[in-house]
């Protein structure tokens, strides 16, 4: 046995996560080229099976004490940790959440050591490990598919009723042929008039929107500009064979609220309280809307709860379907209020009573908001995932966590998203301690 290894947890926060940090093939690249052992735990949900790491020369078993260094997808039980040990995954602590602090706690209460990949940036703060892209392939089909299901609902003959959920599919290339058939379809037939011209909003163009658009492209699509979506929509000039696109960025989600004031990207960072909301505007022209934005409490929000009931209040809106991608909860879109699971994607939510109803029908938009859409493609992503993840695993194997912060011998990019250390939030990230005080 090999002085260096790495655990690989099992997943257990949904039934529907399926993803692994690590795939055979790396874990056999691994242990070739590095001589690190990868101990694997069983599970029978995972997309890999336990002889296709077997194969690659891990061990699979259920106790991973012997590994110094515990890698994972999701959130991992407080009672799970175990003293002193570095442990690597998607905390979701960073913001303060309050469901994750007593997770925090008991992790600093055993002097672990905590590394989130979200934080793994380059120089210029650009993440380098992540699921965004296949978030956004995996919540652009499903919201297409939502809005054929929609569509069935109220009687309206349409092409994306072809299509299935996400997770259905054997692998995204099956999942690309079926989008691309609807184009096509859309090409020869053409849209219902119900609801031409089919306008989608995307906010965002980060990893998450690349995903949009990639599967979006596979329709035949015109791009317009925010600007334009008023005019179009009121005009007869319009085409049935097209489904018009426009991209959000900050300066047409929000403006200065002095008239003084003209928008400035870093002014908007860093005083976002100078700004409002003006996506609300272009609400009641879109057929779908498709978030794919960073999100906090300091940012304007795209839609409002109550503008959402004054939008409906006038009449039934063109607004089919929302595919909140970036699913924070009652945040950008508010009405987003709670998650939904792989396999229950969407819910209708009632703009008059803010109650929620399983699936299409109801009076009120279908909101997707499945919080763990990469997993809805499991291998896909995972191999994308393992393939950045694996360039540094052994720099991490090889560190050395017993010396003090500073002395670590970690690339500034790892280094920078260490958050605990020796049981200690680490300079950058000691703001998290008044989001622990009363765990």
């Amino acid at each position: 046995m090999s002085k260096m290894c790495i655990g690989v947890r099992r997943e257990d926060k949904s039934e529907w996560e399926r993803r692994v940090p690590v795939t055979p093939q790396d874990a056999r690249w691994l242990k070739e080229q590095h001589g690190i052992d990868v101990y694997v735990q069983p599970s029978p949900i995972r997309v890999f099976k336990e002889d296709e790491f077997i194969q690659a020369g891990a061990v699979v078993q259920e106790d991973l004490s012997i590994c110094p260094i515990v890698v994972g997808v999701k959130e991992i039980p407080p009672d799970l940790f175990q003293p002193g040990k570095t442990y690597i995954f998607f905390a979701h602590v960073i913001k303060g959440q309050p469901y994750n602090m007593p997770m925090l706690r008991r992790l600093m209460e055993l002097g672990c050591n905590l590394i989130e990949y979200e934080k793994v940036t380059d120089e210029r703060g650009r993440r380098l490990i992540f699921f965004g892209h296949y978030a956004g392939l995996a919540g652009m089909i499903e919201t297409l598919w939502a809005l054929g299901q929609r569509l069935d609902w109220e009687g309206i003959a349409n092409p994306f009723s072809a299509l299935r959920n996400t997770y259905t599919y054997r692998d995204l290339a099956e999942a690309k042929e079926a989008v691309a058939a609807v184009g096509e379809r859309i090409r020869k037939e053409g849209l219902p008039p119900e609801v031409c011209p089919l306008i989608t909003a995307v906010t965002g163009y980060g990893n998450v929107a690349g995903g949009v658009m990639e599967i979006l492209n596979l329709l035949p699509v015109q791009d317009i500009a925010p600007a334009d979506i008023p005019a179009l929509a009121q005009s007869r000039d319009f085409s049935r064979h097209v489904i018009y696109r426009a991209v959000f960025k900050e300066e047409h989600l929000v403006e200065p609220i002095s008239p003084d004031h003209r928008f400035e990207l870093q002014d908007y960072y860093q005083h976002p309280e100078k700004y409002r909301g003006v996506f609300e505007r272009y609400v009641p022209y879109l057929t779908m809307i498709v978030n794919c934005v960073y999100w906090d409490k300091r940012y304007p929000r795209e839609v409002t709860k109550q503008y959402l009931r004054e939008l409906y209040s006038a009449g039934q809106p063109r607004l089919r379907v929302v595919g909140d991608i970036s699913c924070d909860i009652e945040g950008s879109i508010e009405f987003t209020v709670r998650s939904t699971e792989v396999d229950n994607p969407v819910y209708v939510y009632n703009p008059f009573t803010g109650e929620t109803t399983d699936g299409v029908a109801g009076v009120g938009p279908v909101v997707m908001a499945v919080d763990i859409l990469p997993s809805e493609l499991p291998r896909d992503a995972s191999v994308y995932f393992s393939g950045v993840l694996r360039e540094f695993l052994p720099i991490i194997a090889r560190a050395d966590f017993s010396v003090p912060f500073e002395q670590l011998d970690l690339p500034p990019e790892i280094k920078r998203a260490v958050i605990v250390y020796h049981g200690e939030l680490t300079p950058d990230y000691r703001y998290i301690e008044q989001y622990l005080k009363n765990v």
